[in-house]
């Protein structure tokens, strides 16, 4: 079964101008040549110590490029890529005319008439759907009117929902799962879930993922979990044995995302959180230190 919903905290900045592709490449970390070339991608935009600020999917869309991006966050993330505009001919503004909204379940692309390859894009009207690029799953985004979204062919069914679905997954979101000016791109997946490329040139923050991913010091990675018993906050510590195993993250009923402790978790056991036994588990799609 196929569903569909909106996802409020979620909106578009359009970035226009004829200098856009060429600016956005200097900034985050992944190739605007996907872009270029009719594919959405997934992507960050990070300090210059190449910690956490941002991450959005990057869309074509007619003589613009969308960023789906946090709604809470947005008006952060305009004001900092204008910091570096300069004499770039580049416009930046809010876009609310369209709806952001995400499709999964079993024949979701088939419904809506896209290609099941990650990254497709499919204009409709004044709107844009597109595959999700990061993973074999995670449905079909979409920037819609509200209007369109009442004629998809799909089950309506709450954000929660989706929620659920993409915690199942391993997908982050945001500052829900990354801490702003702390988190590593490559302990939240980035790498795997192909919102990092490592052979464009230079963006701000590179320094550090790169050596991040050459040196293989990552120790850390945010990863489903299973709980049991009451359930824990975000922000919540995971301990193992007294010592510090990790944190919460996003939480859907019995399930969630922890950032884990790989030294901690090393025997693949669970942890603990207040009252309640974490169980990690590894998505089939990620890939530890000493499988690498």
């Amino acid at each position: 079964m196929a569903f569909f919903t909106a996802l409020p905290h979620r909106a578009l900045v359009a970035v226009g101008g004829e200098d856009r592709a060429a600016f956005l490449q200097g900034m985050i970390s992944n190739d605007m040549r996907h872009v270029e070339a009719g594919r959405a991608m997934w992507a960050a935009f990070l300090t210059a110590q190449g910690k956490f600020l941002h991450e959005f999917f990057v869309v074509p869309h007619r003589d613009m490029v969308l960023l789906d991006c946090e709604r809470a966050r947005r008006d952060d993330l305009v004001t900092r890529l204008g910091r570096y505009k300069l004499r770039a001919k580049v416009t930046l503004a809010p876009l609310d005319t369209l709806v952001v909204g995400a499709a999964w379940g079993d024949g979701a692309p088939a419904a809506l008439e896209t290609a099941d390859v990650l990254g497709t894009v499919k204009e409709r009207g004044d709107g844009v759907l597109y595959t999700d690029p990061r993973l074999a799953g995670a449905g079909v985004r979409f920037a819609l009117r509200p209007e369109q979204m009442e004629g998809l062919p799909l089950t309506a069914a709450a954000p929660e929902v989706y929620d659920a679905h993409r915690i199942a997954l391993g997908l982050p979101d945001g500052s829900r799962d990354m801490d702003v000016d702390k988190a590593l791109l490559l302990e939240n997946g980035f790498e795997e879930l192909r919102g990092v490329d490592f052979q464009k040139g230079c963006y701000i923050g590179q320094e550090l993922t790169a050596r991040t991913h050459y040196r293989a010091l990552i120790k850390k990675r945010l990863m489903p979990v299973a709980i049991d018993g009451a359930t824990p906050a975000p922000g919540d510590a995971l301990t193992v044995d007294g010592r510090d195993a990790g944190e919460m993250k996003s939480v859907a009923g019995a399930h969630g995302l922890a950032l884990v402790r790989l030294e901690a978790w090393k025997d693949g056991g669970s942890l603990t959180a207040g009252n309640a036994r974490i169980t990690p588990r590894k998505p089939d799609w990620m890939q530890l230190p000493q499988e690498q």
